[in-house]
C-alpha cells in the first residue's frame, strides 16, 4: 500500500432491511467530505438502481476473474450473489483525503478490519424490533414472499455479529439515527485529530443490552 492514507472509513452494517443504504446515502449527500464506496457485484439491478452510481454490475465471470487478481478489498456471497469492494479506488479516494464510507455486510467488515494502516470506524444498524423489519422488507419485496423468508431466516446469523462493531445504533427513526451516527463520526474525528485514541482498532461500545425479538441486542447511549 505505497499511496499516503489521510482519510478515514465508516463501515455500516445491518440486517437486510435496517437502513444501512438509506442512512449511507444521506451521510454522503450531506456531507460534502464523504464518498460512498461503490461495490461491485453479480445480482441483477433493482428497477431505479444505475450502473456505476448504485452498484457496479458485472458477470460472475467478471468477479472471479476481480477475485483472482487479488483487486478486492473484501468480498462475500450474500443470498447467492457476489459483493466485493476493490482495492484502488478506495486507496485514490483516501490519499486524496477523502473520507470513505461502506455499505457492507459482516463478512466484508471483518475483512476490511485486517487490512493494516486504515483508519475504520464500525456501524452496526439495526430496526427498532422485528416486525418493523419485516414491514420493511413486505414494502421493498412486495409480492416476493420467498425472498422476505429468506431473509428474515438469515437475520439471527446477521444479529450475531453486532458485538464486532465499534457502535450498535437502532434506526427506530431515520432522522435521529442519522444524527446519532453524525455526533459519533464528529467526536471521532475530534478525538483522532487531537491523538486522544486510535479508532481504527480501539473503540468501546457503550449500552444497555435488551432483550429484544428472537435474540439480544444493544441499544446505544451515546456519550
Amino acid at each position: 500500500m505505497s499511496k499516503e492514507i489521510k482519510g478515514m472509513m465508516f463501515v455500516l452494517s445491518s440486517p437486510s432491511g435496517a437502513g444501512k443504504t438509506t442512512l449511507t446515502k444521506k451521510i454522503a449527500e450531506n456531507n460534502k467530505n464523504f464518498t460512498i464506496s461503490i461495490s461491485h457485484t453479480t445480482r441483477k439491478p433493482r428497477p431505479n438502481e444505475i450502473n456505476g452510481k448504485d452498484y457496479q454490475f458485472v458477470s460472475v465471470q467478471e468477479f472471479n476473474n476481480l477475485v483472482k487478481g487479488n483487486n478486492f478489498f473484501e468480498y462475500a456471497s450474500i443470498f447467492n450473489n457476489y459483493y466485493g469492494t476493490l482495492k484502488q479506488p478506495v486507496l485514490e479516494l483516501l490519499s486524496q483525503g477523502r473520507d470513505v464510507l461502506f455499505d457492507i455486510d459482516w463478512q466484508g467488515t471483518q475483512q476490511l478490519k485486517k487490512v493494516k494502516n486504515l483508519s475504520i470506524v464500525t456501524f452496526f444498524i439495526l430496526p427498532p424490533n422485528i416486525q418493523a423489519l419485516k414491514e420493511r422488507l413486505l414494502n421493498r419485496h412486495e409480492g416476493h414472499e420467498k425472498l422476505i423468508e429468506k431473509r428474515m431466516n438469515k437475520f439471527n446469523e446477521e444479529l450475531s455479529h453486532w458485538t464486532e462493531y465499534n457502535y450498535v445504533v437502532i434506526n427506530d427513526d431515520l432522522d435521529i439515527c442519522y444524527n446519532k451516527i453524525l455526533d459519533i463520526i464528529n467526536t471521532v474525528f475530534d478525538r483522532f485529530v487531537s491523538g486522544v485514541a486510535d479508532y481504527s482498532r480501539n473503540l468501546a461500545v457503550f449500552g444497555l443490552i435488551v432483550m429484544w425479538g428472537l435474540g439480544v441486542m444493544g441499544r446505544i447511549t451515546v456519550r
